[in-house]
């Protein structure tokens, strides 16, 4: 029932091309009750793939095998938002000598408050501003690297930073590249994409026996599209709906970009002073809990 739902529009698309169609909701009651097998097939930490997960579940429960997913698509196509505000960022603050040195005392002065105000990130917008690889690291990065101690523990931080080395390879990255656009999309495919959305896809797929296929992943498309990709000749996700013969509705193809939302927040939010039970924080101490009866 929010600006967010794309429900009523999938049923548009259906009814578009005669499709059949399900169309099934998802509460947090049902979330909290599926999350320790959510965990389980994640396997490692994600602040991503629930989405996948419970439409993987969907379409296994109504017998189907294989899936197509459209991932890729902002990457080859430029619709992240980020395409147009990392270059702004960076040809802004680049302009100005010696910015990222000065910025980084300013970092150092505001983020406590920044912390307690807004988002953490904004601390660091002077220091991570000037160049591709830090602004990208501003835009995709759960926590900043001033925040990996209080995290993590100062050891591991200082440990993991020293041998990942991420603003190093996040330059060695989009270095050879010149246009702005280009940068970003190799920094999108080789780390969003690749890092996250992919193994996303695949463990949340998989935990259905559900097989998810990225077409618009294909090497041979990529190698297609490659020469054209954030110039201005390049083709838009627009063209691509309007190639079927019977193109999206105008209602899909011209409204605002939303993502694939899914209110993960306030479901693990959930916990309350009644039942602290149905939150992470309960459920995490739950399991250290059986964790140590086990040790």
């Amino acid at each position: 029932g929010t600006p967010r739902d794309e429900a009523p529009l999938a049923e548009e698309v259906a009814r578009t091309y005669g499709t059949r169609h399900t169309t099934q909701r998802v509460a947090g009651a049902e979330f909290h009750r599926h999350m320790a097998a959510l965990m389980d097939a994640m396997d490692q930490p994600s602040i991503d793939g629930v989405n996948v997960y419970f439409v993987a579940r969907a379409a296994s429960q109504l017998g189907l095998k294989v899936a197509l997913s459209g991932l890729g698509g902002d990457e080859l196509f430029a619709g992240y938002d980020s395409f147009k505000q990392i270059p702004a960022m960076v040809s802004c603050l680049s302009a100005v000598p010696g910015l990222a040195r000065l910025g980084r005392g300013v970092r150092m002065v505001t983020s406590g408050l920044a912390r307690r105000l807004t988002s953490p990130k904004y601390a660091g917008l002077l220091e991570y501003g000037t160049r591709y690889s830090d602004a990208y690291l501003l835009r995709r990065g759960l926590y900043m690297p001033w925040e990996l101690p209080a995290a993590i523990g100062p050891d591991m931080a200082e440990a993991g930073w020293r041998t990942l080395e991420p603003l190093v390879r996040l330059e060695a990255c989009h270095q050879p590249i010149g246009e702005a656009k280009r940068k970003v999309a190799a920094l999108e495919t080789a780390w969003y994409m690749q890092n996250q959305l992919l193994r996303d896809a695949d463990w949340a797929g998989m935990a259905h026996s559900l097989e998810i296929r990225v077409p618009l992943v294909d090497h041979r498309l990529f190698g297609a599209l490659a020469p054209l990709i954030g110039r201005p000749a390049a083709p838009t996700k627009q063209a691509m709906a309007a190639v079927p013969k019977t193109p999206l509705p105008a209602s899909v193809r011209h409204r605002p970009k939303t993502g694939f939302f899914v209110p993960v927040r306030e479901w693990l939010r959930g916990e309350s002073v009644a039942k602290p039970e149905r939150g992470l924080r309960g459920w995490a101490r739950k399991v250290y809990a059986q964790a140590l009866e086990g040790a």
